[in-house]
């Protein structure tokens, strides 16, 4: 018996989730990335929603910089853009800026099949640093299979 293709089955899509296990993987590579280089950072990842899912700070980053990664990461995820596009784009239209999301290098999306499921955001060294360590975390993800 073939059942048939109803209306509703088209609609319906597949939604990906990011898991903590991702997330774990992302924070570890980015870490190891950081300590080789004598980077003091912290990381965040987000959901496609911007909801924190982990954030690590190692012993020497500021305090400060947790915060600011996370806002990375969730500007990011809400965007679907690395902040440093963002943050080229706040200089050609500044009233972008009101629009809550941080525009500084160092967020970075984290895209499957063409769905944003997350984001991860680094604070504590330079901005190209930052995204440095963002997009080694991202590589530790095999998001190709």
């Amino acid at each position: 018996m073939r059942c048939r293709q109803t209306k509703l089955e088209t609609i319906i899509r597949t939604k990906y989730l990011l898991n903590l296990s991702e997330a774990q993987t992302i924070v570890s590579a980015a870490q190891a990335h950081a300590n080789r280089s004598g980077w003091a950072i912290t990381v965040a990842v987000v959901d496609d929603s911007g909801t924190p899912i982990i954030v690590s700070r190692l012993d020497e980053a500021s305090p400060s910089s947790v915060n600011t990664a996370i806002e990375k990461a969730r500007s990011a995820a809400n965007t679907g853009l690395p902040t440093k596009v963002l943050e080229a784009m706040i200089r050609e239209r500044p009233g972008i800026v009101t629009l809550g999301r941080v525009a500084v290098e160092g967020g970075l999306p984290i895209l499957y099949k063409g769905q944003r499921v997350g984001g991860v955001g680094v604070s504590g060294v330079k901005s190209d640093q930052d995204a440095e360590v963002a997009q080694a975390g991202l590589q530790a993800l095999d998001l190709n299979s």
